[in-house]
């Protein structure tokens, strides 16, 4: 497999790893549920990224096998994110609104690169590189809406906007991972066991 998707993959995974720190650190200071799902999708995505590194000198067949894996782990930040709303509506209070806001922005920068990163190699190596563009295409999404649900709660206080991003969040993950499901099961089909 060609070297640049490999250090395209590894650069992504420390994109996201540094990114996760940040946004995971002012989303347990600022109480935002959005933030909270979104970082945990940053170290998702460095999980994946790594793997698929590893993955990119492996045969077809297994490569496919790997994409299935992944497809399970783009489920973890949608199972995160409902722990997380029940903890929300145990305790409601409004996020920072310009923490919310600046935190999502920065996200946006961060996924944007690795989106464009990985565009030009979205259709190499199957499902692998699949989900890491798909990941990636669906957090700058996520972004921003964790950008406007800032400047929403800035006007309205309310744990709502939050709360809605964090549900959408979760639900672009579950559709990710139901694509990259997909593409591996076809993949294995072709290949064989």
């Amino acid at each position: 497999m060609s070297l640049t998707l490999r250090q395209t993959v590894l650069t992504v995974a420390c994109l996201n790893l540094l990114y996760f720190g940040v946004e995971f650190s002012v989303a347990l200071r600022v109480g935002s549920v959005a933030l909270l799902a979104d970082s945990i999708d940053f170290l998702e995505d460095a999980a994946v990224n790594i793997l698929i590194f590893f993955a990119l000198a492996w045969t077809a067949a297994r490569r496919a096998r790997v994409g299935m894996v992944l497809a399970g782990f783009l489920l973890v930040p949608a199972l995160a994110f409902l722990w997380i709303l029940v903890e929300k509506f145990l305790h409601p209070s409004p996020p920072e609104a310009d923490a919310l806001a600046l935190v999502g922005l920065g996200a946006l920068a961060v996924n944007l690169s690795a989106a464009l990163l990985l565009a030009r190699h979205r259709k190499e190596s199957g499902s692998l590189t699949r989900a890491a563009f798909l990941s990636s295409r669906n957090d700058a999404l996520a972004n921003l809406g964790i950008i406007a649900a800032g400047l929403v709660t800035a006007v309205y206080p309310s744990i709502w906007p939050d709360v809605l991003v964090g549900l959408a969040i979760a639900a672009m993950n579950l559709d990710a991972a139901h694509e990259v499901w997909r593409t591996a099961r076809h993949e294995v089909d072709k290949t064989g066991p």
